[in-house]
């Protein structure tokens, strides 16, 4: 992994605190007056509506729910997004993080029927091959072997990739067996890459299979066991019911997603947090969403093993639903719900700007508007994307070697390989946790929009 360090040139709009950043071995600390400037300057600059908000973030306040709906209330998008800015700034300084991946994808049979995924196809049954489907739901099927996973997760760690990232559909047929056998031979293979896979559904369709039935903390130590060392946080969707009886009706609710990313937090293992916005949910139903996130981010900081390393808000992609109807989110609505993630989320370290579902320059515009974090260079991911075409289904985000070599850093290493160590906890004054699944960080230079200097 690279790690790149560029000085932003738009320092009118947005502070330019590299200069005021010390290094040492754990990354970067700010001096007093770099963490007062950078919170003054968006005070300064904020219109009077969100002055109160402003106010608040500088004095330390955490935001309510009635802020988080006036925030998405406002048409003032640049003073929403210097507001997260100077919060992304005081938590990472300039640094963006990514890492070098794999998405792996192992099946798109599922038995439920989510009317905003376009993943999906039907698993081949009886009564389903009565049942007239078009080619479209069909001809595209299909479910990997072990053994054509674990040649692309060697492919991808002799490539240099650090992680994989494995989720697919709930099968029907499989047994439990072969997502452990997935895991341990994966390790076998690449001893030192992170697994990171099994979406919260995923581990309760696997308590469901197994045979013996298992419970969840069962499934995920047989699991880890078998060399898991992460899970993401797809299938959160919107935290209501609303929402959840007209588009998820056969899916997990909230207290289902929250018990398993419970149990992995009191079991030691990470797990990040997802929100998909832009379909028939409300403003005020998002931010109650993170609310929710963030009430049990305290409970797992406070008492648990591990927790959230990174919110992801996923943007609706409409095409191939049966929500084909809806307009999906504004590039400004992206802009505008990554701002508010930031600020409403104080206690979840990173905010990521998921390149394959906003498009990569929106995503680098997103650095500005509070995120941090980029994913990685994915290589393939087989759920949606925005821009999605006809055999468009493998996509690469890969830093050009020439930024690199303008680069003043250098790889760094982070602290832990697979988790967070005893002695960083203890060192760490603030409540922001280091990135588990990376065996480096990347650091790419954040450039002002419009500026035609682009990350890739």
């Amino acid at each position: 992994m690279t790690y790149h360090c560029h000085t932003r040139s738009n320092a009118d709009r947005f502070l330019t605190v590299a200069a005021l950043i010390t290094a040492d071995s754990l990354g970067y600390h700010f001096g007093q007056e770099a963490i007062e400037s950078s919170i003054a300057m968006p005070i300064a600059q904020t219109t009077d509506a969100l002055k109160p908000i402003a106010e608040k973030i500088a004095a330390g306040t955490r935001l309510t729910a009635e802020d988080g709906c006036r925030l998405f209330a406002s048409n003032d998008i640049h003073g929403i997004g210097r507001l997260a800015n100077s919060t992304r700034e005081q938590k990472h300084g300039d640094a963006t993080f990514y890492n070098i991946n794999r998405h792996i994808n192992y099946t798109n049979y599922c038995v439920l029927r989510c009317r905003f995924c376009s993943f999906r196809r039907p698993y081949p049954t009886r009564r389903a091959k009565a049942v007239a489907l078009s080619k479209e739901q069909t001809s595209d099927a299909y479910e990997l072997p072990i053994e054509t996973i674990v040649e692309q997760a060697v492919a991808a760690y002799q490539a240099g990739a650090t992680e994989v990232h494995i989720v697919g559909g709930l099968h029907p047929k499989l047994p439990f067996s072969y997502y452990k056998d997935m895991c341990s031979e994966i390790r076998k293979a690449c001893p030192r890459i992170h697994i990171k896979a099994f979406t919260a559904i995923e581990i309760i369709h696997f308590a469901r299979i197994s045979r013996p039935r298992l419970t969840i903390r069962k499934v995920l130590e047989q699991l880890t066991d078998a060399g898991l060392n992460s899970l993401p946080g797809g299938g959160a969707e919107i935290f209501d019911d609303r929402v959840h009886d007209e588009v998820l009706k056969d899916k997990m609710g909230e207290q289902g997603w929250f018990d398993v990313h419970r149990t992995a937090h009191e079991c030691g293992i990470p797990t990040n947090a997802t929100m998909l916005y832009g379909h028939i949910e409300r403003p005020e139903e998002r931010i109650t969403h993170m609310l929710k996130l963030r009430e049990h981010q305290d409970e797992s900081l406070a008492s648990r093993k591990a927790a959230f390393n990174c919110f992801i808000p996923l943007a609706f992609i409409p095409d191939g639903s049966e929500l084909a109807d809806r307009p999906g989110p504004t590039g400004l609505d992206d802009l505008k719900t990554l701002a508010i993630s930031r600020l409403m989320l104080d206690n979840i370290p990173h905010i990521k700007a998921f390149w394959i579902m906003l498009s990569a320059k929106l995503a680098q515009m997103a650095l500005n508007w509070g995120a941090d974090d980029l994913d990685g260079t994915v290589v393939h991911y087989d759920i949606t994307k925005r821009e999605a075409g006809p055999g468009n289904r493998s996509q690469e985000m890969t830093p050009r070697a020439d930024r690199t070599s303008h680069s003043r850093s250098r790889p760094r290493p982070s602290r832990t390989r697979h988790g967070l160590s005893t002695d960083h906890r203890k060192k760490t004054k603030s409540r922001c946790l280091p990135y588990p699944a990376y065996t480096k960080i990347g650091r790419i230079r954040k450039s002002r929009p419009g500026a035609g200097r682009h990350v890739f």
